[in-house]
């Protein structure tokens, strides 16, 4: 049984992953409205407070002039239409200040208590280096945008951005889960410890895709279902064209491995805990599915952009949800009860 003591570092840990899913969720929102580039600087800390009047918004958007996003994108943008992107830039990058707080302070506080012992402090000494590096690879992904031939961000460094915030938000859930699940006796199967891990696995491998799908806008290279522009695989298969094959064979794929897993969480029936859980991949796929034909159908409506936001959350609920029962297939006579 898990030591009680250890419940207000789990729920302090499960708080902070509840706000980088947020900040993961206002990340698609800045890409899909193309707010990403907006601010053409990185300052750590005088950067929390935006312009504070009119000269300073206007030398803002001077800076933001220079760059090929507004020659070519928005050379019609007045300084009302920027202070719009500018918005949601702003507020992705002081989210992420505030998980950094999220985490400092009650750190010291757990410290001060004597409630961290060396292996969590070892745990929690890699998760914050993992939110240093992931505000490190942002501010690199942004920079490769700010420039006089570039519309918007690299895509994979797009992706590495994507991703390592989905490994942060992974590794902050499974510490949270050895503080606050219990062990109990029940029936353990390998075979279900192995299609988690499989679909966990071409989860984290499809999201990476996403991100290359959405930076890349690789969509509009063929907005058809169930074909790709009247062909099973089309060719010659350009860059975007692959990007794109690949990410519908991975959704294909996973739908297999959650089916398999759902279908091998058949012993989970004998706990009245377990069963009411089970079919929760099964849902999740389902909908991601859908909305992703969705997204892709709409691409050239403006109206994508929910879709395109619903499909990503869609997929962090499914991998989230993976990793709960990955854990809990993790060893004999584990059973998931939260404490």
């Amino acid at each position: 049984m898990k030591d009680n003591t250890n419940k207000p570092i789990a729920i302090w840990l499960y708080c902070g992953a509840l706000a980088v899913i947020i900040q993961i969720i206002l990340g698609g929102i800045t890409r899909l409205t193309g707010s990403g580039l907006s601010i053409t600087e990185w300052q750590p800390l005088l950067g929390s407070l935006p312009p504070m009047n009119n000269t300073a918004w206007q030398t803002s958007f001077d800076k933001y002039k220079e760059i090929a996003q507004f020659k070519v994108v928005n050379a019609h943008f007045t300084l009302d239409n920027y202070k719009a992107i500018f918005f949601w830039e702003w507020f992705h990058r002081n989210w992420a200040r505030f998980i950094g707080l999220i985490f400092i302070i009650p750190f010291l506080i757990f410290s001060i208590q004597r409630k961290i012992n060396g292996k969590l402090l070892l745990q929690l000494t890699i998760l914050f280096l993992l939110g240093l590096l992931q505000a490190v690879i942002g501010w690199i992904m942004v920079k490769s945008g700010l420039n006089n031939t570039m519309t918007a961000v690299n895509e994979v460094k797009l992706a590495i951005h994507f991703i390592t915030a989905i490994i942060l938000l992974c590794y902050m859930l499974w510490i949270a889960f050895q503080l606050s699940i219990r062990t109990a006796t029940h029936h353990f199967s390998g075979k279900l410890k192995t299609s988690c891990l499989i679909s966990l696995g071409l989860i984290l491998l499809q999201l990476v895709f996403g991100a290359l799908m959405a930076g890349s806008k690789a969509a509009l290279a063929a907005p058809t279902w169930p074909d790709m522009n009247g062909f099973i695989i089309p060719s010659p298969l350009s860059y975007l064209l692959w990007i794109q094959l690949i990410h519908r064979t991975l959704a294909y794929l996973i739908i297999i491995a959650v089916f398999i897993t759902y279908k091998r969480t058949t012993v989970w029936k004998k706990d009245h805990r377990l069963v009411r859980i089970r079919i929760l991949p099964l849902i999740l796929v389902l909908f991601q599915v859908i909305l992703g034909i969705m997204t892709l159908l709409n691409i050239l409506n403006t109206n994508y952009r929910y879709y395109a936001l619903f499909h990503q959350g869609m997929g962090i609920a499914l991998l989230i949800v993976i990793l709960l029962f990955t854990y809990s297939s993790g060893k004999r006579d584990d059973r998931l009860i939260i404490t």
